[in-house]
């Protein structure tokens, strides 16, 4: 199979200043008024070009798609903080540059994170969410104590350790995030060199690596802050009661589907659930022709 390269994607490459924060986002699609807005946010240790199957599939269908780089990511500035109220406000101020009133998010792991603090505390702001192999922050953050999550979550901890994380992940051209990428996979035809190069290539770029890790030093501070308090770093997260879709990859080694999913109705009551089996972590890479019609056929509604 031939790997998928950025020149194969007719996207738009733009950057906004947001939030004192100069951002960098593709777009693609429908440019004309009225078209619906889908914004796509991706996880770590990606960037756009997570989204590279999605952004074809919902361009093609009419949609008009933005995909940014996030908080510290590729091309977009290195600079912190990355608290997660930073990190939505961020998206926010992006789609008021972008005139955007509400769209469709669809997100991934840490982009799953922010997208469901962006519907728990910025409803107003999503016509729709989609977190693929992203929990409920509520629901982590009880199901982090259990041993099934906790020891699956090992990583979480090694990235508290000053200095040696982003140098691991950053070392030898970038090897360890094409390795991480392809070790999550069940079915590793998309995770071949070629098509991770973007990923390796981002980052070695200045900073980039320091500051994936900095979000889970941000979260881990905050959550420490919460539980020395006695509560809950999102106490704050109103019922979403917006149409919300689950997509979940079934083999994924970090996040343990029967601690993390079930319970996710008591903050998004209708809350819908899509499991794809036989796949990794990834699975908008992994498994694009399914994530594509269950995303299509489920927006579409």
């Amino acid at each position: 199979m031939v790997a998928m390269t950025p020149s194969d994607l007719d996207v738009r490459h733009a950057f906004a200043d947001v939030n004192n924060l100069r951002m960098h986002y593709v777009e693609a699609g429908a440019a004309r008024p009225g078209a619906i807005p889908v914004l796509l946010l991706h996880g770590f240790p990606e960037m756009w070009w997570s989204w590279r199957y999605q952004i074809r599939a919902l361009a093609a269908a009419g949609y008009r798609v933005i995909a940014p780089d996030l908080r510290g990511y590729n091309e977009t500035e290195a600079k912190g903080p990355y608290d997660i109220d930073t990190l939505r406000d961020d998206i926010v101020a992006l789609l008021d540059h972008l005139q955007i009133d509400k769209a469709i998010v669809v997100a991934h792991d840490w982009g799953g994170a922010v997208a469901w603090h962006l519907a728990g505390t910025r409803q107003d702001r999503c016509a729709k969410l989609v977190a693929m192999n992203c929990p409920h922050p509520l629901v982590f953050q009880r199901a982090i104590y259990k041993f099934s999550q906790t020891r699956r979550s090992w990583y979480i901890f090694f990235f508290q350790i000053p200095w040696l994380p982003e140098t691991l992940l950053a070392m030898r051209g970038g090897q360890a995030v094409g390795s991480l990428l392809r070790a999550n996979a069940v079915d590793k035809t998309n995770f071949g060199d070629d098509e991770l190069a973007p990923f390796t290539a981002a980052v070695q770029k200045p900073g980039r690596a320091r500051a994936m890790v900095e979000w889970y030093r941000a979260a881990f501070r905050t959550g420490l802050r919460a539980r020395r308090a006695g509560g809950s770093a999102a106490l704050a997260h109103k019922t979403i009661t917006i149409p919300t879709l689950v997509v979940w990859g079934m083999d994924d080694a970090a996040l343990n589907y029967d601690d993390i999913v079930p319970g996710t109705e008591r903050y998004a009551p209708g809350v819908e659930v899509q499991t794809i089996a036989h796949c990794g972590h990834f699975v908008q890479q992994e498994r694009p022709e399914e994530v594509n019609h269950l995303l299509l056929e489920w927006i579409r509604r």
